[in-house]
């Protein structure tokens, strides 16, 4: 039998009483490990992470707990290639996509580490200026935030078991809040890994970082009034959480990162082989394709003008026909697989449903594999799909197909192409590709309202624009509607999500003794 990973809470390692829960390599079939949480005393967990982890953090100030974000950086660099190691037999992904997930989370952390430096020597953040709460200076109002007192709870997605854990925990570490996070249970290796590489070289204080594997069963019956959960996944799973009596009754803050179709959008006076039009279908494909689809940022439905539709599906078949698809470990595999045989079926089956609305511009769900079995492997080669009336396919709108899969729409006009954006009814991301820089300034500030973050590309930025689906720790992450309504990083926006706004009435002098 193989390995049964250990939770690390209350202050110790700890196995579940189970059997527990095989973790597969998705391409060769074999399993990798178990996870387990059977048995774990909940409430001791929680207790502990709030009251020792909490008091432990806070005692700091944010330059120290800046400092203890660095510190955690030089852990994760130092296993680093044990990480790709990782990620390859248990998410099946290329080297290039292991680094957005793996690297990605070391570089926030390290933003994090840096903005939380300049901070300074304080444990109270001021927030605006003293107002006057009468005619003359006597007796002013101070707002404050101060870090909740409470834990913060993880319930991740298994796309990002390395990024997906490091981005929340950043922002809540750095603001002195302990952590719990219970990773998605298909990839938790890496997370649990991280969790056990960073605990064993002690260089966060004791109760500030615990991990469970398996089951959410329990989790958030924990939850007290001061902590917080965020939660990545089915929207479906984020109206159970926004229900659950935590929330509900107890308010516990929540934040929802949930599905979303994503849009990718030539501006109309784009032409076929302008450089804005090669810079679209340049983006379409990579984001097809990185790490299989499988990114809540990934473009879902690409917009461009009528005139444009045939040009732009036979550009980007044309380069999805270049795609090598299969075992991760071959040099000539551009795109590894999905995480599991169930994520394959469910693929299987959101395409049945898409195609009842859309036609196939190109099939590469039937592509030879190299170096995997296709009755083992989880491995889908990309598809683009196409609707000529965009306005009578609605499942296009409403579907999400979590993997290699795109829907290629029309538009009339720029009122149409707006329309179309919205009707995703709230999203990550949208991109522009364009060359008109007044024309694209308006566009954003349109689409925007449905939309957490606009990504402009003009032919200018070819070489420095980040990318439609990276998600940067400058930058907002989350949307309106149907994404959730939930709001992560953004700088030290992120630190709102952990505190608790106060308002100080008091006298001058009373205020200058806070030391801010």
């Amino acid at each position: 039998m193989t390995e049964l990973l250990a939770n690390h809470v209350a202050g110790r390692w700890q196995h579940g009483s189970g059997s527990g829960t095989p973790l597969f390599d998705p391409v060769l079939g074999t399993e990798l490990a178990r996870v387990d949480a059977t048995g774990l005393d909940l409430p001791e967990a929680f207790r502990f992470a709030r009251d020792t982890g909490g008091s432990g953090l806070r005692a700091l100030t944010y330059r120290q707990r800046a400092a203890l974000l660095g510190a955690v950086v030089k852990v994760l660099q130092t296993h680093r290639d044990a990480y790709y190691e990782i990620a390859t037999a248990n998410s099946g992904t290329v080297k290039s996509d292991s680094a957005v997930d793996i690297d990605g989370a070391i570089f926030t952390l390290g933003q994090y580490a840096k903005w939380g430096d300049a901070l300074g020597d304080v444990q109270v953040l001021r927030d605006g200026d003293a107002l006057k709460l009468g005619k003359e200076p006597v007796f002013l109002s101070q707002h404050l935030q101060v870090p909740t007192q409470g834990v913060a709870l993880f319930i991740n997605a298994f796309n990002f078991p390395a990024w997906g854990l490091w981005e929340k925990a950043a922002p809540a570490l750095l603001s002195g809040v302990p952590v719990i996070v219970k990773p998605g249970t298909a990839t938790a290796w890496l997370t649990q890994r991280m969790v056990r590489d960073v605990v064993d070289a002690g260089v966060l204080p004791a109760g500030a970082l615990s991990v469970i594997c398996g089951s959410s069963k329990g989790l958030m019956d924990a939850l007290e009034p001061f902590d917080v959960v965020s939660f990545t996944g089915s929207a479906e799973t984020g109206a159970l959480i926004r229900s659950h009596a935590a929330v509900a009754h107890r308010s516990v803050r929540a934040n929802i990162e949930a599905d979303s179709l994503n849009s990718a959008l030539l501006m109309p006076d784009a032409t076929p082989g302008s450089e804005a039009f090669n810079l679209l279908v340049r983006e379409v494909v990579r984001e097809m394709t990185v790490k299989s689809g499988q990114k809540c940022t990934a473009i879902r439905r690409i917009l461009v003008p009528t005139a444009v539709y045939d040009a732009a599906a036979e550009a980007i078949g044309a380069k999805l026909r270049a795609v090598t698809v299969g075992n991760p470990r071959n040099e000539s595999v551009r795109m590894g697989s999905l995480v599991s045989r169930a994520q394959l079926q469910s693929v299987r089956e959101g395409l049945a449903t898409l195609r009842q609305q859309a036609e196939l511009l190109h099939d590469g769900s039937q592509q030879p594999l190299v170096d995997a079995d296709p009755a083992i492997a989880a491995c889908i080669g990309p598809v683009l799909l196409g609707a000529k009336d965009a306005d009578a396919a609605p499942l296009v709108h409403d579907l999400e197909v979590f993997g290699p899969v795109a829907t290629l729409l029309p538009y009339r006009d720029a009122e149409h192409a707006i329309a179309l954006a919205h009707r995703g009814q709230g999203s990550l991301v949208t991109s522009l590709y364009g060359s008109d820089d007044a024309a694209l300034a308006r566009m954003a500030v349109r689409v925007a309202p449905s939309h957490g973050r606009v990504h402009v590309v003009t032919p200018e930025v070819a070489q420095a624009h980040t990318g439609h689906g990276n998600v940067m720790p400058m930058s907002l992450h989350g949307g309106p509607g149907r994404a959730g309504g939930g709001a992560e990083l953004g700088g030290l926006r992120a630190l709102d999500f952990y505190h608790r706004r106060s308002a100080v009435q008091a006298s001058p002098a009373v205020l200058a003794a806070l030391g801010l």
